[in-house]
């Protein structure tokens, strides 16, 4: 059984839509419709607010962190169509860089493994996806914007957690498909593959952390209420498979940091932890009522 550790109150005076745990486990981004993002310090389970970020005109819809390596960087997505990348500096948080070339609102950030460089891929519902590079030889920020990415919109871009394979992320749109991109050797980036199974909007996907060079696992999750777990094998296809089909609306999928367990959430207001069995089935090992305080 899965108990609640801990509750924060985060103070927002607004939905919460994202809350993201740093590399170690010791700091708490969130957001919210209220505009705001809020870091928290976590210590012995209490949880200590350290900084207020301001600087959105909307929803502020998620946070990601950027590996340690780079120092403290956090990047936020809104609906106010802008993406912004924060640095903690002398104790104190700052905007480094501003992303404003997307037309609609920015849903979906993502950083990409540390190997590979100070990469961040956004989302947004105009269609479009952005791939965000920092580049040392100048100290600047590049970006590639590959359009029409998804019609009517993108809702959500998971990063390739294998550096060895080259770049590649997976996206998830409003079209029902989740597709996988790839940087050629020219810089520029095209689809390849597109991964059908869907039978309304997709609302989130996640590349599962490498279990091996001969087996790769994406999951996605839909408006039609399934999860499905795609798999590749020695790069070959890829084969989906209906994880479950819930009572609700399917919202997120995140994976464990070992990529055996995917954690489920809905719009049923349950959280739902999955497992994979030796002969590649997927049983539910626990569920838990979100919003529930600690039991015991």
């Amino acid at each position: 059984m899965v108990t609640v550790q801990s509750t924060v109150d985060t103070g927002h005076e607004d939905m919460i839509h994202d809350a993201q745990m740093d590399f170690y486990g010791t700091r708490l981004a969130t957001c919210s419709s209220d505009r705001m993002v809020k870091i928290f310090d976590v210590k012995d389970r209490t949880q200590t607010l350290a900084a207020e970020l301001r600087g959105h005109e909307g929803p502020v819809w998620q946070v990601a962190w950027a590996h340690p390596r780079f120092g403290n960087i956090l990047a936020s997505c809104s609906y106010d169509r802008r993406v912004i990348i924060w640095q903690e500096g002398g104790g104190q948080w700052s905007k480094i860089y501003e992303y404003t070339n997307h037309d609609s609102s920015v849903n979906s950030v993502s950083w990409a493994p540390h190997e590979l460089g100070l990469i961040l891929v956004c989302g947004s519902s105009d269609g479009a996806i952005s791939v965000l590079t920092y580049t040392h030889t100048n100290y600047q920020w590049e970006a590639e914007k590959i359009n029409n990415a998804h019609t009517i919109g993108c809702n959500s871009v998971s990063w390739c957690q294998s550096a060895s394979g080259g770049k590649r992320f997976v996206s998830g749109g409003c079209d029902s498909l989740v597709k996988i991109w790839r940087q050629g050797e020219d810089g520029h980036w095209t689809e390849e593959a597109k991964l059908e199974a869907h039978s309304d909007w997709v609302r989130d996907t996640a590349w599962a952390p490498c279990l091996g060079p001969s087996r790769q696992l994406i999951a996605s999750c839909s408006q039609d209420r399934r999860v499905v777990i795609w798999t590749c094998k020695e790069g070959g296809a890829w084969i989906p498979k209906v994880l479950h089909t819930f009572e609700d609306v399917v919202w997120h999928v995140s994976w464990s940091v070992s990529g055996n367990i995917l954690a489920v959430s809905g719009g049923d207001n349950k959280v739902t932890l999955w497992k994979e069995t030796l002969d590649e089935q997927w049983v539910c090992i626990s569920d838990v009522q979100k919003g529930a305080g600690p039991q015991g």
